[in-house]
């Protein structure tokens, strides 16, 4: 940590989904654990999960109207321009009521008007980019940044420093193995088998769910302990385990942390948020990027399976065929888990909501100069 002059307060814009929210809370955290009388606001939208989660943490939140940008000639393009000053001036009323001394955006709907109501005021802006590919609010934003940073090194900005993505401090200074006897206990395993962890995100994974309730039973008779988050509503049942490894369902995991301590490989999602807790925590991990978009999630997970730490399983290639195959080889040989939790480990920044805190504490202590 870098000794930098204290903000008094910090407006840190972003919402929508869990990938702007999470990091926009993991630097809340950080500013507050080394200035504690730093005043922190949260701007984001009604409808978004920082209606819930900012205020649950403990952290005012000012709202500025949700303005999607119209992808084609339309009634609301029209309506565009009144939205977005409307927007605007809502986002300009949070930095003047709050005597904010820096913004930080993360993207989406929240952070183009906070970075134009911030350009506006002459207050330094700090850009966290999440994705490969950065997007527009970020795009623009980073043209008047004090600093850009990035997730990932592939990431196209002006002057952009790659520093990872700030992670809660549960997973960001989890130590696996001192916590894996109680992680097991908790969630009902067995220290015997080799645990591989299988999570959708809070919403599930249709094509995961389905293909390991196709192989439950083999799964255990041939030695490979499950711990399945379902999401919510999406759980089943599974018969006792006999003489093989246990395979337990859970809806969710409200301590992610342990079921990281409890897993020796992962199979998941290749959101942003989940490959960097994976490589901050060192876990292998097989990811099956979600099949939509623009592929945002395959090139999430290039780099690390690039460098050896995980796999890249097409969704349509998911299959419980795939999980024979490749699956249960792969989870009962110990040496090549060990390999790729190195490979993953090397490329991961359990320190970056630090690093984050230190470009703000510099864009402070820059304007406080000028």
């Amino acid at each position: 940590m870098i000794p930098l002059s204290s903000p008094t307060s910090v407006l840190l814009a972003g919402g929508g989904s869990a990938g702007h929210v999470s990091p926009l809370l993991a630097l809340a955290d950080a500013l507050r654990r080394r200035h504690p009388d730093v005043r922190v606001t949260a701007l984001g939208t009604r409808e978004g999960l920082e209606a819930r989660l900012v205020p649950e943490r403990g952290y005012d939140l000012r709202f500025v109207p949700k303005v999607p940008l119209p992808r084609r000639p339309s009634p609301d393009l029209l309506r565009l321009p009144a939205r977005l000053k409307a927007a605007i001036d809502a986002a300009d009323a949070a930095i003047e009521e709050t005597g904010a001394e820096v913004v930080v955006g993360f993207g989406g709907y929240v952070s183009t008007p906070a970075y134009l109501a911030a350009r506006r005021r002459h207050v330094p802006i700090v850009v966290h980019e999440q994705n490969t590919t950065a997007g527009l609010a970020n795009r623009l934003g980073a043209r008047w940044a004090h600093a850009v940073a990035t997730t990932f090194a592939s990431t196209s900005l002006p002057r952009a420093q790659r520093i990872g993505m700030p992670l809660r401090r549960e997973v960001a200074t989890l130590d696996r193995a001192a916590l894996r006897g109680e992680a097991l206990e908790h969630f009902g395993l067995d220290r015997r088998w080799p645990t591989v962890l299988v999570t959708g995100g809070s919403l599930g994974a249709r094509r995961l769910n389905e293909a390991f309730r196709a192989r439950v039973a083999e799964l255990s008779s041939r030695g490979v302990q499950v711990l399945h988050v379902t999401g919510l509503g999406k759980e089943f049942d599974v018969p006792p385990p006999g003489s093989g490894a246990p395979y337990a369902v859970v809806p969710y995991a409200d301590r992610m942390e342990l079921a990281y301590a409890a897993a020796d490989l992962v199979v998941a999602r290749a959101g942003a948020n989940t490959v960097c807790e994976l490589t901050a925590v060192g876990l292998p991990a097989v990811y099956v990027p979600l099949p939509v978009g623009n592929g945002e999630q395959r090139l999430n997970a290039a780099e690390v399976v690039a460098a050896g730490g995980g796999l890249l399983v097409d969704d349509a290639a998911f299959t419980p065929e795939w999980i024979d195959a490749e699956l249960v080889p792969l989870a009962t040989d110990p040496d090549r888990l060990a390999r790729m939790a190195a490979a993953a480990r090397a490329l991961g920044e359990p320190a970056a909501d630090e690093t984050l805190a230190d470009l703000v504490d510099r864009a402070a202590a820059d304007r406080n100069r000028t």
